[in-house]
C-alpha cells in the first residue's frame, strides 16, 4: 500500500519506519530536508521536501486515491490543511491528521477527516486508521489470555446492533465517535467510522481482523 507520511518529527519517523517494516511503499514530506535523518540509514522508502499541502508537493509524493495520508507537523493548520487537500482535492479516503487542540479534533471528526491527539500513543492511534486490518492489542491481561483491540467501523458494517458486531468473539466495552466516547447499551447502532474498543480472547484477534475486513461476514 503506498503510504504518504507528512512530518518527519518522533511520530512521523516512528510511523514511516513501522510502515516500511510492514512491507509498505513510504514516503515522507518534510520542509526540512535534515529531518530526514530521524529516519536512519535503514529507510528504504522516499524523502520529498516541501510543503506537505502543496499540491504538486503531494503529486511528486506520488499521491492517489488509492494512498493513506498521515499528516503529523508539529501544527494543527498544516495537518488539516494537508488533510482537506488530500481528501478534496485528490480523493483520499485513508486520511489521518495530528490535532493538538481537542476542540478542533471534534470539529474535524464531524467533517470525516480522522484526528489523533497529541499523545505518547499517537504513532500507534494513526495506524489503526490506516491498517484498519491489523490489530495490536492496546492493553493485555496479567495471563495473556484476553486482550484489548481497537477496530474502526468500516461502511459494510455500519447500521448493525453493536452486540452484533463480534457476536460470540468478545464484547465491545466502548464506542468513540465525533471526538467522544460511551459505554454501549444493548441494541446500540454502530456508525460508519466509529471507533470500537473490544475485549476480546487473544486467540480471537485474527477472526475478529476478519470480519472487519469483510473476509467474513457477521452472522457466519
Amino acid at each position: 500500500m503506498h503510504m504518504i507520511v507528512v512530518g518527519c518529527g518522533r511520530v512521523g519517523s516512528t510511523i514511516a519506519l513501522e510502515l516500511q517494516e510492514k512491507g509498505h511503499d513510504v514516503v515522507v514530506v518534510d520542509r526540512r530536508e535534515d529531518a530526514f535523518r530521524r529516519l536512519g540509514d535503514d529507510f528504504r522508502g522516499r524523502t520529498v521536501t516541501g510543503i506537505g499541502f502543496d499540491r504538486v508537493v503531494l503529486r511528486r509524493a506520488g499521491i492517489t486515491a488509492e494512498s493513506s495520508v498521515m499528516a503529523v507537523t508539529s501544527g494543527d493548520n498544516s495537518n488539516i490543511l494537508v488533510a482537506r487537500v488530500a481528501r478534496e482535492m485528490f480523493g483520499v479516503q485513508r486520511v489521518v491528521a495530528r490535532i493538538y487542540d481537542p476542540r478542533r479534533a471534534a470539529v474535524y471528526q464531524r467533517l470525516g477527516i480522522s484526528t489523533v491527539a497529541t499523545v505518547a500513543w499517537a504513532s500507534r492511534q494513526i495506524l489503526t486508521v490506516v491498517l484498519p486490518h491489523e490489530s495490536t492489542p492496546t492493553w493485555t491481561d496479567p495471563t495473556s489470555s484476553h486482550v484489548m483491540i481497537e477496530k474502526r467501523v468500516p461502511a459494510s458494517l455500519a447500521g448493525r446492533r453493536v452486540e452484533d458486531i463480534v457476536e460470540d468473539r468478545g464484547s465491545v466495552v466502548l464506542v468513540t465517535r465525533l471526538g467522544g466516547s460511551s459505554i454501549p447499551v444493548a441494541g446500540a447502532i454502530v456508525q460508519q467510522d466509529d471507533v470500537l474498543h473490544i475485549l476480546t480472547p487473544a486467540d480471537s484477534v485474527d477472526a475478529v481482523d476478519a470480519r472487519f475486513s469483510g473476509r467474513t461476514e457477521v452472522g457466519s
